[in-house]
């Protein structure tokens, strides 16, 4: 047996996606562009298959851990991405309005928070990068504890990731929301000057796709959709979570103690869908914790061979 448990339990998450992503492109008769996809498919199982080649010939299990869920990751977030553009057009009415009269009582107004930056242009557009890292941010992650064969952090890192990305899209399926950008516009100089990533273009977009949905998904025009609760936050408390006990805990911690206003700013999220990201990301990990106990995973995935009869 070349996988471990938690490795079998992630494929188990990913099957019923995949089936339920398979039904929807079905049943919507929606079209998708999977010559966009392709490269990424291809290169997850790639790199899955090194990993497993690499286990079966007993040279690296550090090599195989990061190279197998690399592959997961890369096929959990492909998955998950059309998921969320399947679910267009929505049913129900967004909750923007009701987040919004949320903020105002902390004294939060997302255009006044923006303005803000336009008189430290150069701090806006670092908090641009910074908010753009979360991805590879996990990415390296992931190779990180693999590499250091710490296989319980690993899959509870990728466990909480999906139950902590399924739990957000539900939420978000029932509850939709966009965020501050879809109900205010920021003057295009100040947008130019911090190089907002979130824009005025960005929300109008939004906005149709929940009206009349995608006429082709492609991995070309992906966009980041869910506002409450905000997944960034999520991906930024698993990177300080999981990096904790190794060398680069400082830096990650740096990193995304900054990635609190650069969701803000440049996800353009209400200051509530940050408290909403916290609140999954401890659901979620909290749940990974129960699916990989503490030493579950010390041995390594027996090999079994064939031993010649004995005569």
């Amino acid at each position: 047996m070349y996988l471990r448990q938690a490795e079998i339990t992630i494929l188990l998450f990913l099957a019923p996606l995949a089936l339920i992503d398979g039904w929807l492109i079905v049943a919507k008769e929606q079209a998708v562009d999977w010559a966009s996809y392709a490269p990424g498919i291809l290169a997850a199982l790639v790199v899955m298959a090194v990993g497993l080649a690499y286990r079966a010939l007993g040279r690296s299990e550090g090599i195989a851990l990061g190279s197998i869920a690399t592959g997961l990751f890369v096929l959990f977030t492909i998955l998950a991405s059309i998921l969320n553009y399947l679910l267009f057009p929505l049913a129900a009415p967004t909750i923007d309005p009701v987040l919004a009269r949320i903020d105002a009582l902390f004294g939060y107004h997302w255009p006044d928070f923006v303005a803000m930056f336009g008189a430290w242009p150069w701090l806006g557009t670092v908090l641009g990068r910074i908010y753009l890292s979360s991805l590879p941010q996990l990415v390296l992650v992931v190779i990180l504890l693999g590499f250091m064969e710490k296989p319980v952090a690993l899959h509870r890192f990728l466990l909480a990731g999906i139950i902590g990305a399924a739990l957000s899209i539900g939420i978000w399926w029932l509850a939709p929301s966009f965020g501050p950008s879809t109900m205010h516009d920021i003057p295009g100089d100040l947008a130019n000057s911090i190089d907002l990533v979130v824009r005025n273009e960005y929300g109008a977009e939004l906005l149709r796709l929940a009206i009349e949905g995608s006429a082709l998904i492609t991995a070309k025009d992906t966009l980041g959709v869910i506002a409450f609760p905000s997944f960034h936050t999520v991906m930024a408390l698993m990177a300080i979570w999981f990096t904790w006990e190794t060398r680069l805990r400082a830096p990650f911690l740096v990193v995304n103690i900054a990635m609190i206003p650069a969701i803000l700013v440049h996800g353009g999220h209400h200051l509530i869908d940050l408290a909403g990201g916290v609140a999954v990301f401890a659901v979620a990990l909290a749940m990974a914790r129960m699916l990989v106990p503490a030493g579950a995973e010390h041995r390594k995935p027996a090999i079994v061979t064939r031993r010649p009869a004995q005569p």
